[in-house]
C-alpha cells in the first residue's frame, strides 16, 4: 500500500504502519497477560471499529479469556461525534463478578467511554479496564483512565485498521491521517 491514499479527492498520509501497530498490539497483550495472570477476563469489543484490533489483541494474549461485543452509535457517517451516545447492541455475557476489559479502536471525546463505564459498572463487575488502540488525549473529556493505550495521537481524522470513513476503509492494514488543507 502506498504512503498516500486518496479518499473522495482528499489525501490521507500513512501515519502508523502495519508493523508498528502489530508490535504495539504484542506489547499491550504482554501487559494484559501480566495484569490478568490466573484470571479469565471478558474482552468486550466496541463495534464496529474495534473488530480488527480485538481480533489481533486476543490472538496475542495468552491468558484464558472470553469475548463479547457491544455496539454504540455517536457518529453515523460523520467524521465528528454527535455528542449523543446510544446503545445499538447489548452484551450477551454476564458481567457481575467478572473482570472486564473494554476494547476500543479510538477514544476521542471520551463520551463513549463514560457511557460504557456507567453501563458496565451498574452490572457490578469484579474489575473494569479499558484498552484503546488510539487516544486523542488533547480532546478527550473523560476523567476515567484508559489503562492500556496503543498510541496517543493529535485531534486529526484517521482511517484504517478498523477506523472508517462513512463505513469504508476499515480494511486498511495501516492507519492513515487526513492531510491538513493548505
Amino acid at each position: 500500500m502506498s504512503d498516500t491514499i486518496v479518499v473522495n479527492n482528499e489525501p490521507f498520509d500513512l501515519y502508523i504502519s502495519a508493523v508498528r501497530i502489530q508490535d504495539r498490539v504484542k506489547e499491550l497483550a504482554a501487559q494484559i497477560d501480566r495484569d490478568y495472570a490466573g484470571k479469565v477476563p471478558i474482552f468486550i469489543g466496541v463495534l464496529n471499529g474495534s473488530f480488527i484490533f480485538i481480533g489481533d489483541l486476543v490472538r496475542e494474549v495468552t491468558v484464558d479469556c472470553e469475548i463479547d461485543f457491544m455496539k454504540l452509535s455517536s457518529y453515523g457517517d460523520a467524521k465528528i461525534s454527535s455528542g449523543q451516545v446510544k446503545m445499538v447492541k447489548e452484551l450477551n455475557c454476564q458481567v457481575a463478578g467478572r473482570d472486564i476489559i473494554v476494547v476500543e479502536d479510538i477514544v476521542d471525546t471520551g463520551l463513549s467511554v463514560e457511557y460504557i463505564r456507567k453501563h458496565i459498572l451498574a452490572e457490578n463487575p469484579a474489575s473494569l479496564r479499558f484498552v484503546s488502540l488510539l487516544l486523542k488525549k488533547d480532546i478527550a473529556k473523560t476523567t476515567a483512565p484508559i489503562e492500556y493505550v496503543g498510541f496517543e495521537i493529535p485531534p486529526e481524522f484517521v482511517i484504517g485498521y478498523g477506523l472508517d470513513n462513512a463505513q469504508k476503509l476499515r480494511n486498511l492494514k495501516a492507519i492513515y491521517r487526513q492531510r491538513p488543507r493548505a
